[in-house]
């Protein structure tokens, strides 16, 4: 494995990645190498099932070997919503979002939810997956927007050893603890492992 491909079109995902997996004796490639590459529907009803459509998808798409995740979270008090529709669940506007949130709390009588992100990620070479892994971060949620560090839900997610949420907690901090962070340093172990075979 000479080249892995990283898909995502999320410029903020790909940082956090990149940075996971910088020094790795292979090249990172991204999809804005690939415009003509559509992007598939992510139709899995679970994030380990859009995790290797996608990475199956671009692989074909790409003939490069592709690391691909789905991730979300998922809100207790909501039966695990938003999950695997957490970038579209009431639209693109993270404000939007923390507004429905706040006001669904109110309307079943809670100030907070237990809450937990979740990323599955997947490796795909050869028209199979041959690794894949998914990593969780429990907390709660915050009663307001705090922090501008993050991306997403993190400024309404608290990790509770800290009592900040994501998005007040800096990159190196967040890259340990997070759910994204745990499954791409288990990917890069895995490429570390396998690079030559």
């Amino acid at each position: 494995m000479t080249g892995l491909l990283v898909a995502t079109t999320n410029g903020a995902k790909l940082r956090e990645i990149e940075a996971i997996l910088e020094g790795l004796p292979l090249e990172l490639v991204t999809l804005s190498a690939f415009p003509h590459v559509d992007e598939p529907e992510e139709s899995g009803a679970t994030f380990g099932e859009n995790a290797r459509l996608k990475a199956l998808y671009y692989a074909a798409a790409t003939g490069l070997p592709t690391v691909a995740d789905d991730s979300g979270l998922e809100i207790g008090a909501f039966g695990g919503e938003p999950g695997v529709h957490s970038a579209r669940w009431h639209g693109t506007d993270y404000g939007v979002k923390f507004q429905k949130i706040r006001e669904r709390l109110v309307q079943c009588g809670l100030e907070t939810s237990d809450a937990r992100f979740v990323c599955h990620a997947a490796v795909a070479r050869d028209a199979r997956i041959v690794y894949e892994t998914e990593q969780t971060v429990e907390g709660c949620l915050a009663d307001e927007p705090r922090g501008d560090e993050g991306f997403g839900y993190d400024p309404i997610f608290v990790y509770p050893p800290l009592g900040l949420t994501l998005a007040e907690i800096n990159r190196t901090e967040k890259s340990r603890i997070s759910h994204r962070g745990k499954a791409f340093r288990a990917v890069r172990e895995y490429l570390l492992q396998s690079h030559g075979r």
